[in-house]
């Protein structure tokens, strides 16, 4: 059994729509065999529901999406114990959370997570898009990216690049990768033609993607298809023939010397959310930040995927070798799927250090 997939360019940086001719792009809708769905159709693992970003302050990051895309408050209050145990975090510490989401969404929310006693450090300091480890970017979309842009930079943000609009086949798009407080990034895409109905947008919608900047393109999408079992959306490593405005902060005489090879995954093909892209660029020799990027640091530390069956696929995983690098069970995440209850969870890492987590059905 296969399923066709079709692609959204919307999640596509920039420089690889350019450089994927329409002939080409037909040929990516890739015929994704069953076995790469086992995440889904066999474990019953769904589109991630929140991300989990670690902050000093809760202002400066959540102002952005309460000002800007009129996210809403969901819940607030302290982190349970036995889900600062599971982090492995030393018995002193204490730590505060604001859950928000985008309006008329449940789903694709950030949860800022306040740590106090203990120590911390950006997971990753000072970095550059070519630079590994931590994840880069949590995805949304945007009904006019201009306006959003200019309303970010009054709000004390910045971004990799003014706002880029490029064509593909028959749609029109722009993008912009913001920037916030310890290295937090939103890439924002919107497609101007044609209308974009999967769900709703408005100026900052739901996160439905999260993008990790890689040492190999090969290794890190083949852990998410042989060992997480998810599917391929689109796997590419074109590139433009002429220089163009990048997206990452290229410099616009390099961008066609300087290398960019994406794969976006996901559990449940075909679907506009719930997905991790993995990047490798390059041409540049950047840091590697793995070694950080985990909590208490600061920054985006991971996305939760909800699992009907979640101990047959922990031991699926633990089978296929990955690294556990938390796990626990009747640990209470407060409105996690919009309710207070206990759940079991355990994180992974792909070969680049970067977490993801997987919660069992909540009680």
């Amino acid at each position: 059994m296969s399923a066709s997939v079709s692609i959204d360019v919307g999640i596509l940086p920039s420089n690889l729509c350019r450089a994927l001719a329409p002939g080409i792009f037909s040929s990516a809708l890739l015929a994704v065999p069953a076995a790469a769905q086992d995440a889904s159709e066999t474990f019953g693992v769904a589109p991630w529901t929140e991300a989990v970003v670690s902050v000093a302050e809760f202002e400066p990051a959540t102002k952005l999406f309460r000002e800007a895309g009129n996210w809403r408050l969901v819940l607030s209050g302290e982190l349970d114990e036995t889900e600062l145990d599971y982090w492995q975090l030393p018995e002193q510490t204490s730590a505060y959370f604001e859950r928000w989401c985008a309006p008329k969404a449940d789903t694709g929310c950030i949860r800022f997570v306040k740590f106090e006693d203990v120590e911390q450090e950006p997971i990753r300091p000072a970095a550059r898009a070519w630079d590994t480890g931590g994840i880069y970017s949590i995805m949304v979309r945007s009904d006019n990216v201009p306006a959003l842009y200019d309303q970010a930079l009054k709000l004390g943000w910045w971004a990799e690049s003014p706002p880029i609009r490029f064509q593909f086949g028959a749609s029109d798009l722009r993008n912009v990768v913001l920037n916030g407080p310890h290295g937090i990034h939103v890439a924002v895409y919107e497609r101007i033609t044609p209308d974009f109905t999967a769900f709703p947008v408005g100026r900052i919608s739901q996160g439905f993607n999260s993008m990790r900047m890689v040492r190999g393109r090969p290794q890190a999408r083949d852990f998410y298809t042989d060992t997480l079992g998810f599917g391929i959306l689109f796997d590419s490593a074109n590139e433009p023939a002429a220089p163009a405005f990048s997206n990452f902060g290229i410099p616009y005489n390099l961008t066609p010397q300087i290398k960019r090879a994406a794969a976006a995954l996901q559990p449940d093909l075909p679907g506009e959310t719930g997905r991790v892209e993995v990047m490798q660029i390059t041409g540049f020799t950047g840091r590697d930040h793995s070694e950080r990027a985990s909590p208490p640091n600061l920054g985006i530390i991971s996305v939760r995927y909800p699992v009907r069956d979640w101990e047959a696929y922990r031991a699926e995983l633990i089978g296929k070798g990955a690294a556990i690098a938390y796990s626990a069970e009747d640990v209470v995440i407060h409105g996690i799927d919009q309710k207070d209850s206990t759940t079991s969870i355990f994180a992974v890492r792909d070969p680049d250090g970067n977490l993801t987590e997987f919660y069992g059905e909540i009680d």
